[in-house]
């Protein structure tokens, strides 16, 4: 009787304890390290070619995982469709030619052009003007008392003026275009030195978004020392040393650019799990798929960046699934999206935080992953096997330090690192990932980094074999927890702090 009693009494403690247990850890428990490395040897694949945007790679990648959402029972998150699709476009050079009282130059041996900022035109001018360093602003004007309409200007390369965006990404690149175009002139030949180019003119220009634009530029080439004395004979030395401002010149002259523009598509997957009584307000989990590419045949695999934060959203969705399907979902409604183009601007959460499928007034936080399966080797102080940079936990929210910080001390006990949320942070991490599109909305967000930005950082070697597997699912049970506290609390997050965005 006594041994019977004893088994009955600790049956009912262990039933009780049961209870007790918050069912959150059963689900953060399906997070494994195994699972994780099993999907990551899949995303960071050779097949998988490096996942570069609108290419073959990446749309292997969103079939994949669109492939997961749905066996996890997830719901598609794009008015019934898990692909969430914008365009691209990207240029092809055909052929292009500078030719100078009948005698062919060629390409990279002695002029350059850009395939993005050209556009499709054929000249044939008969005379040349020299507009010295091409300067035109508030305290020097090179194009005083001269008519360039209609014409080609040909100009010394160097340091571009200040004036409009001098201090901006792109103010430098087109200052001198813009006082050419200012002017008049409809096309531009800056002289450079440094001819004949080592690394060959791509074909292909870059990948933009961005078809229609409100100004279109004069074309401009960036010509040898030989042509520009083709065109001004010995006075292109004294223009040098600045003996010479501004003249005309009689120059047969032939300036062809054509190529073509290629329409791409590229794309963001979504998967839902809807809540119960306040699905109509969401928690967003995010992490891009899209990675570097390959570069003739070397594939950079992008394990880490961001290998990682996309088979740890998958993990996160298929905890959340289950809880759903075990009558334990969340309240509000789970949006897991995997986005593209991040590699080349944060494409794919502009595009949806542009165009959203669910209100973001309504969307109460967005938790974005993006490198959290390495250790930085910079990082002197702490453990280096348990811990996690947090990133803009201080800024929108006040709520989202207070939560982050309760739920890691109750379950994952990782040291969080606050050092990219400095202002003067040089690397401007905050910035440089998908929850800053989210942000420049007003929508609350903390991004979770392990600020790998070693050797392997876009480099071919970001491979899966160098993840540190059980950090990084540590990791992702931190933003489990973090998810799960913040869909099923009463409130929304408060948002009750400016963002304060300096000058980029």
């Amino acid at each position: 009787m006594k041994k019977f009693l004893f088994i009955f009494l600790t049956c009912v403690t262990v039933v009780a304890v049961a209870q007790k247990k918050n069912p959150a850890t059963t689900y953060a428990n399906t997070i494994t390290a195994e699972d994780m490395k099993q999907r990551l040897y899949i995303v960071a694949s050779k097949e998988m070619e490096g996942r570069e945007t609108a290419r073959p790679g990446q749309k292997r990648a969103a079939a994949y995982i669109e492939d997961q959402f749905k066996s996890f029972g997830l719901e598609p998150g794009n008015h019934g469709q898990f692909q969430l699709h914008y365009d691209v476009f990207e240029d092809s050079l055909i052929n292009t030619e500078v030719e100078v009282n009948g005698k062919p130059y060629e390409l990279d041996k002695d002029f350059s052009v850009n395939v993005g900022q050209s556009n499709n035109a054929t000249y044939r001018f008969s005379e040349v003007v020299f507009v010295g360093n091409g300067n035109s602003d508030s305290t020097h004007d090179d194009y005083k008392g001269l008519d360039v309409r209609g014409k080609v200007v040909l100009m010394l390369g160097g340091q571009p003026q200040g004036g409009r965006g001098s201090g901006g990404r792109f103010g430098g690149f087109f200052a001198k275009a813009d006082a050419a175009q200012k002017n008049g002139a409809v096309a531009i030949m800056v002289i450079g030195t440094n001819f004949p180019r080592l690394t060959k003119t791509n074909p292909k220009g870059n990948m933009y978004v961005n078809a229609y634009h409100p100004m279109i530029r004069p074309n401009q080439f960036t010509v040898s020392e030989e042509i520009a004395r083709a065109i001004m004979g010995p006075d292109y030395d004294a223009a040098k040393s600045g003996n010479i401002q501004s003249k005309t010149y009689d120059a047969n002259l032939l300036l062809n650019f054509n190529k073509v523009t290629l329409h791409l598509v590229s794309s963001d997957v979504l998967g839902v799990v809807e809540g119960t009584d306040l699905k109509d307000q969401y928690v967003f989990v995010t992490g891009h798929y899209d990675h570097l590419g390959k570069r003739d045949t070397v594939i950079y695999y992008g394990a880490d960046d961001d290998g990682s934060g996309t088979v740890s959203v998958l993990e996160i969705a298929q905890a959340f699934a289950n809880a759903k399907k075990e009558g334990k979902g969340p309240r509000r409604t789970m949006v897991f999206m995997t986005v593209s183009g991040e590699e080349k601007g944060l494409w794919g959460s502009a595009y949806y935080t542009d165009h959203p499928v669910f209100p973001l007034n309504k969307t109460t936080v967005d938790l974005n992953i993006d490198m959290i399966g390495r250790i930085d080797t910079s990082r002197k102080n702490g453990n280096p096997n348990n811990y996690v940079y947090v990133v803009g936990d201080d800024k929108l929210s006040t709520d989202l330090r207070t939560i982050s910080e309760s739920v890691n001390k109750k379950f994952t006990k990782l040291e969080l690192d606050y050092k990219f949320n400095d202002p003067k942070d040089p690397n401007r991490i905050y910035f440089r990932s998908d929850h800053y599109n989210f942000a420049r909305k007003g929508v609350p967000i903390i991004f979770y980094f392990d600020g790998m930005l070693a050797p392997d950082y876009h480099r071919p070697t970001d491979t899966p074999d160098k993840i540190n597997y059980d950090l990084l699912t540590k990791r992702a049970q931190l933003v489990f927890y973090t998810a799960w506290d913040m869909a099923n609390r009463d409130d929304m997050l408060k948002r009750d702090l400016k963002l304060d965005i300096p000058s980029r």
